[in-house]
């Protein structure tokens, strides 16, 4: 891998570091579920948070363990996901593009490491305005192995021509913090999905209310550290 001796590199996480997803997600499960007739647990989505449909359908909401089947539900909530969010739009999170800007300004490559799919992140992208701040995106098409397993993140330092030892992380879920931490990323949790008090108790090496909280000065700090 070709290392930059200029500048270091960036990945955030997608839903809840970047953009302001969580309602739209709710209520594509809810509309779903209507419309199939299909029962939603108590407290169903807190438990999927950082996890991918694969996971929370035979898992959490246990709607089927058919591999087929589990395709073919993730598909149509997706696509009431994009339906809403192409209706009603999607905001990017407080200090989202304010840092961004002030990291293009800087020339530090940014790339998005999500388990979302990429069609949601493609569109969500074109509706923010956001396309142009990254260099790379690795979305749940593109990794078999998902976090807290670190493969999703190394994918994008690739993306980022630099070693986890000279890339920042941006990640909410406690899966992703642990899937940074091991892949030997510099991770900053940020306070969105997860109180604060509770990513303390993981292995992050900083933990923000939101990116409103974060500057370059930050990430500079941060891959001083050994």
């Amino acid at each position: 891998m070709k290392k930059s001796k200029l500048t270091p590199g960036v990945i955030f996480d997608w839903d809840g570091v970047v953009v302001d997803s969580s309602g739209a997600h709710r209520r594509s499960w809810e509309v779903l579920a209507e419309k199939r007739n299909l029962l939603l647990p108590e407290n169903y989505f807190k438990l999927g948070f950082g996890k991918c449909n694969e996971e929370i359908i035979p898992r959490i909401l246990r709607w089927s363990h058919l591999p087929e089947e589990i395709k073919e539900i993730s598909d149509a909530k997706e696509e009431i996901f994009r339906k809403i969010i192409s209706e009603e739009g999607i905001d990017p999170l407080p200090g989202v593009r304010r840092l961004l800007e002030d990291l293009k300004l800087r020339k530090i490559p940014c790339a998005i490491a999500s388990a979302s799919c990429r069609k949601n992140i493609d569109l969500a992208l074109e509706i923010t305005d956001l396309k142009t701040y990254f260099s790379g995106i690795i979305s749940e098409e593109c990794t078999l192995a998902r976090k807290p397993m670190p493969d999703v993140f190394l994918q994008a330092s690739v993306k980022l021509e630099r070693s986890p030892s000279e890339i920042v992380i941006f990640e909410d879920s406690l899966a992703g913090i642990e899937a940074g931490i091991t892949g030997g990323f510099k991770v900053v949790a940020v306070a969105t999905t997860n109180p604060a008090d509770l990513l303390r108790r993981t292995r992050a090496h900083c933990v923000v209310d939101s990116l409103t909280k974060v500057s370059v000065g930050l990430i500079d700090v941060l891959l001083r550290e050994r």
